[in-house]
């Protein structure tokens, strides 16, 4: 383990104890799978804290383990500018459950958690401006899904989609 990784890991570790559920270093790339009642301290401190300093959000994407308990997952993808260093944070969502936005630590994440609302329905508490901005507001479903149809649902403009009665 380089020093990089030992501050990423080390630090959050002690600061957060058991709020951090897992962690994995893979090429080098230290991840974190938080609990979701401490997500937004955790990035604030990760953004402020002078031996971290997470002061860029890359990315916030969805991802879907349709069969599992806590069927979706978000995931910050951070990098620091000053340090050289990336690190990752995951939470594991329940169907139904919400997630603090982080519009308010990073403006950046104002339109991928919109992205992730509309793609996956995965609904974030807080964030200023949440309605889809793919697909129309009275579109049903969410496309990313995994139990989402590959040909869609049948309407009066898809006429090959699925019986949404058969689903």
């Amino acid at each position: 383990m380089n020093d990089k990784e030992s501050v990423l890991i080390k630090k959050i570790k002690d600061t957060f104890g058991d709020d951090v559920i897992d962690t994995t270093v893979f090429r080098g790339e230290v991840t974190h799978l938080v609990k979701i009642s401490s997500l937004t301290s955790i990035l604030n401190f990760v953004k402020t804290d002078p031996s971290v300093r997470m002061n860029c959000l890359v990315d916030v994407v969805g991802v879907d383990y349709m069969g599992e308990a806590k069927r979706f997952e978000v995931v910050y993808h951070l990098y620091s500018i000053q340090k050289k260093h990336r690190l990752r944070i995951k939470v594991r969502v329940g169907e139904g459950e919400t997630v603090p936005s982080v519009a308010y630590i990073w403006a950046g994440a104002d339109w991928p958690e919109r992205e992730i609302f509309d793609m996956y329905g995965i609904v974030f508490d807080g964030h200023p401006n949440l309605k889809r901005i793919y697909m129309a507001e009275d579109w049903e479903g969410h496309p990313l899904r995994k139990d989402y149809p590959l040909r869609g649902f049948k309407d009066q403009l898809n006429p090959f989609g699925v019986d949404k009665e058969t689903e």
